[in-house]
């Protein structure tokens, strides 16, 4: 029987992502895209697939427009989100409807069209930091900034689905995503941007702060995983296994590019910014089978040459 899958946040970078890869691995999937269309999210994304999909304009905030969605689906994969830190400490507002109100809403579609298996896409950013080691799934959130906070409340609501009403509810938690279609706000865009434009690239305090890095397929191909093989109730971590400072991150692209080390140009801190990220992810290798595949070196080659040819996607 075909199966029907709604993605929310289909628009946005991770979205897109994943809006490719169903479609490219189980073609008789019926994709449905509910999104927003913020400034983070472009429809001309998924121009290539505009008569292989069913578009809904909407908000998870807005009850009409997630049952629509909703309805007939099989599968909900929840990217919907406000996701800059940076915007969270601005304005707390739109990620606190966005990430709770709106999940809420998912989740009544869900439970009422007997959806039969919902994806939570969270980070790695509501364990907060830590100096040594990594996170297990079983270690006690500690969020840091609104986002993440905003992020945590998600889960935590999901989760009280599945305890409360046995919503099959699943979620992920991933560490830094980079690939095509991520918008420029986000670091190593920005960092890649810059540099082909000859332009400093901003880093936050000494740059010592440590990141690991995930090709955005590979994480799609975990959620795919986490989508047909999770278990109802569990949460699975995801990582690419490349830590990272922003310093030597920055001074990658930079070389890649052949572009000055000057280029880089250290500005105040961000508030509350967390020193160190980092999971163990034995749970998703041991019980799903699940290993990323991309190269660290790969990846990078991949992303800078999508922005270099790419370059109306990201002026526009």
């Amino acid at each position: 029987m075909t199966k029907r899958i709604l993605i929310t946040g289909g628009c946005g970078f991770i979205g897109t992502n994943f809006v490719y890869y169903i479609r490219q691995k189980y073609p008789d999937y019926k994709i449905v895209v509910l999104d927003k269309l913020t400034y983070a999210g472009k429809k001309e994304n998924l121009d290539m697939l505009k008569d292989q999909i069913e578009f809904v304009h909407g908000d998870i905030c807005d009850k009409t427009s997630v049952e629509k969605a909703t309805k007939d689906c099989d599968f909900v994969v929840n990217f919907a989100a406000e996701t800059h830190v940076d915007r969270s400490i601005d304005d707390s507002e739109p990620f606190v409807l966005t990430e709770v109100l709106g999940v809420g809403r998912l989740l009544e579609a869900t439970k009422k069209f007997n959806v039969k298996k919902f994806v939570q896409i969270s980070t790695d950013e509501v364990y907060g930091s830590i100096e040594k080691g990594s996170f297990k799934e079983t270690d006690i959130l500690n969020p840091r900034n609104p986002y993440a906070a905003c992020k945590a409340g998600a889960e935590l609501l999901a989760k009280s689905y599945f305890e409360t009403f046995n919503t099959p509810v699943v979620i992920t938690r991933t560490t830094n995503n980079y690939g095509p279609f991520q918008n420029q706000e986000k670091f190593l865009p920005k960092a890649i941007i810059s540099a082909l434009n000859g332009k400093p690239i901003p880093i936050y305090g000494n740059g010592e702060q440590v990141r690991d890095w995930i090709y955005v397929l590979d994480n799609c191909d975990a959620i795919d995983m986490v989508l047909h093989k999770g278990k109802p109730g569990d949460i699975y971590n995801i990582k690419g296994g490349n830590e990272k400072t922003n310093l030597d991150l920055a001074k990658h692209v930079l070389n890649a590019l052949g572009r000055p080390e000057s280029l880089i140009s250290f500005t105040n801190d961000r508030l509350g910014h967390d020193k160190r990220y980092s999971l163990d992810d034995t749970k998703i290798r041991n019980e799903l089978g699940w290993s990323s595949k991309v190269a660290f070196e790969d990846g990078i080659k991949r992303t800078i040459q999508w922005y270099k040819e790419n370059e109306s996607w990201w002026r526009s």
